[in-house]
């Protein structure tokens, strides 16, 4: 039995991968994105110590939902791979347990992936920006982990859905959108299909809270529709296209 540090556990997720599932958010993020939405999620020494058992327990009890959804469990977080260990234990348990398994992540973590890649069955794969420069204006940090990340999961050959967020000014063009594919199609062969999120300001209220700068305050919400249209027009028929 491993223990972790968990910020939350959602119990009927339905946008964190196939079906209803069980989303375990895991404590802790070394990344400083100025779209983040969950600054409370940063700090690995704050969230809730749990067990890797008692976190089955949770699973398991939620079983009879998402099995008849085609769903599963999600492990996001914060970013699931700073607790290695104990996301494996997890992991495993899970494929024991014959249970769908989902990893949402940014690709930062330890830069030893293999064993978590062959235990997982579906990849969230979250793209920060696609160029050194703009990564590290944007996340506060080199693109170094994220690239090994990259590596590791072509690898493996796990299926991935590429996610990125679209902020008004920083990345809605047309001509972001044909390099954001041009770049899923050398560095993420595994990905299948790819979503868009609009930016949002949901997040807004913990920056004031936790009393730290909220870098994008200035910055609208982006349109949902402007978002659909790029996603239409640009990755709509990727999945035939890469694979």
């Amino acid at each position: 039995m491993v223990f972790g540090r968990i910020h939350s556990i959602e119990s009927m997720g339905l946008v964190d991968g196939p079906g209803i599932r069980v989303v375990v958010f895991f404590q802790g993020c070394s990344l400083r994105c100025k779209f983040c939405h969950n600054p409370d999620s940063w700090d690995m020494s704050q969230g809730q110590q749990m067990s890797s058992a008692d976190i089955m327990a949770k699973i398991v009890r939620f079983r009879p939902y998402f099995e008849r959804s085609g769903g599963g469990v999600t492990f996001s977080g914060g970013e699931p791979l700073l607790q290695k260990e104990f996301l494996v234990e997890l992991l495993r348990e899970c494929k024991k347990q014959n249970i769908h398994t989902c990893l949402d992540t940014a690709g930062v973590g330890s830069g030893d992936y293999d064993e978590i890649l062959s235990l997982t069955d579906l990849v969230l794969y979250d793209v920060k920006a696609i160029t050194e420069s703009k990564y590290e204006e944007i996340c506060g940090r080199k693109m170094d982990q994220t690239t090994k990340f990259q590596k590791a999961l072509e690898k493996s050959g796990t299926p991935t859905i590429v996610r990125q967020v679209i902020i008004p000014g920083v990345n809605d063009s047309d001509e972001y959108m044909i390099s954001l594919k041009n770049y899923i199609k050398t560095n993420i062969p595994t990905a299948f299909k790819v979503e868009l999120l609009p930016f949002h300001k949901m997040g807004a209220h913990k920056y004031k809270k936790l009393n730290i700068v909220d870098p994008y305050s200035s910055i609208d919400a982006m349109d949902a529709e402007k978002t659909n249209n790029l996603w239409q027009k640009h990755f709509k028929d990727m999945k035939e296209e890469i694979l």
